[in-house]
């Protein structure tokens, strides 16, 4: 494999236990996977087939799932939107599919980030901690945050429309935490993409745009708008005084 040398070169310090199903049917590069991941402190399992791997996903506990798109048996994409209807684990694809279609599929899917191959694993390592950081991430004596009429705990990461619970993404919980904590201000996409993905945006981008569209789709209702849209500039949340009706 082209990268083979630079898995086996890379070097780090920063230990964790977390635990990572991998969902590829390329057992090269799985192997690659689970030597450099477990140098990293990560627990591995590598399954090659996507009906098993959607099986596995169900019936195990794992912080994360990097899933591959061309998988034998069941490709994954519907691996992914059959998981989403039963649990929240963060999902990473990988894919060597890189048209915009592709990445914009996955993400309407479900996934929590997107990466092509060929990769580096410097990059994925990153890719990795930014989404567990999201799903884990708290603070001391957090305290809700409410406006137009959405409540937000982020201490537990719990979130309502009125008094009913939101089913969220830990992506989509991200963003609206963002533009409630926010509310009134005009919230920069450069903002928002770099406080959830830790990098700045791309012109062409869409990925953001596809996680205002869900959450749009969870907590308005009617004609109501809570996240306007400042063309050119971003997006902004509606207090209760100013939500549009």
């Amino acid at each position: 494999m082209r990268y083979k040398e630079s898995w086996h070169n890379m070097q780090d310090t920063e230990r964790t236990s977390r635990s990572i199903l991998l969902i590829e049917d390329d057992t090269d590069l799985c192997c690659l996977m689970q030597d450099y991941f477990g140098e990293q402190g990560f627990r591995i399992e590598a399954i090659h087939d996507g009906r098993l791997g959607l099986a596995r996903s169900l019936d195990g506990v794992f912080d994360l799932i990097i899933l591959d798109v061309m998988l034998p048996s069941l490709d994954g994409f519907e691996v992914l939107r059959q998981l989403r209807k039963r649990s929240e684990t963060p999902v990473i694809m990988l894919t060597a599919r890189t048209a915009e279609a592709d990445r914009v599929a996955g993400l309407n899917s479900g996934a929590d980030d997107y990466l092509p191959k060929p990769f580096g694993p410097e990059e994925l390592l990153a890719r990795i901690r930014a989404v567990l950081r999201r799903v884990g991430k708290a603070g001391p004596a957090l305290q809700n945050l409410e406006a137009g009429g959405v409540r937000l705990n982020p201490q537990n990461r719990q979130a309502w429309r009125r008094e009913e619970p939101l089913e969220l993404t830990a992506l989509e919980f991200d963003i609206l935490e963002i533009l409630v904590r926010s509310a009134g201000r005009t919230v920069s996409r450069d903002e928002l993409t770099g406080a959830v993905h830790q990098r700045p945006s791309t012109p062409y981008e869409r990925s953001l745009d596809v996680h205002i569209s869900h959450l749009r789709k969870k907590i308005e209702q009617g004609n109501q708008v809570l996240i306007r849209t400042v063309r050119g500039v971003g997006y902004q949340f509606m207090t209760s005084t100013e939500a549009e009706l």
